[in-house]
């Protein structure tokens, strides 16, 4: 039992597939907040297009 139990404790096959995940999740993470302020930004650039054409009509 103790040998088995030590066995598992030692075992590190689990452990680059974790990193994956977590490098993963920060990537994502990051990618997410990245497109989130370029949508903000993007939004605001069109509205002022829209505003300056709307002006230039009238």
């Amino acid at each position: 039992m103790m040998r088995q139990l030590s066995r598992i404790v030692a075992d590190e096959s689990g452990q680059d597939m974790i990193e994956y995940a977590l490098i993963t999740a920060l990537l994502a993470l990051s990618v997410a907040t990245v497109l989130r302020n370029f949508s903000v930004n993007l939004k605001g650039d069109f509205t002022g297009i829209g505003n300056k054409l709307t002006n230039a009509i009238s």
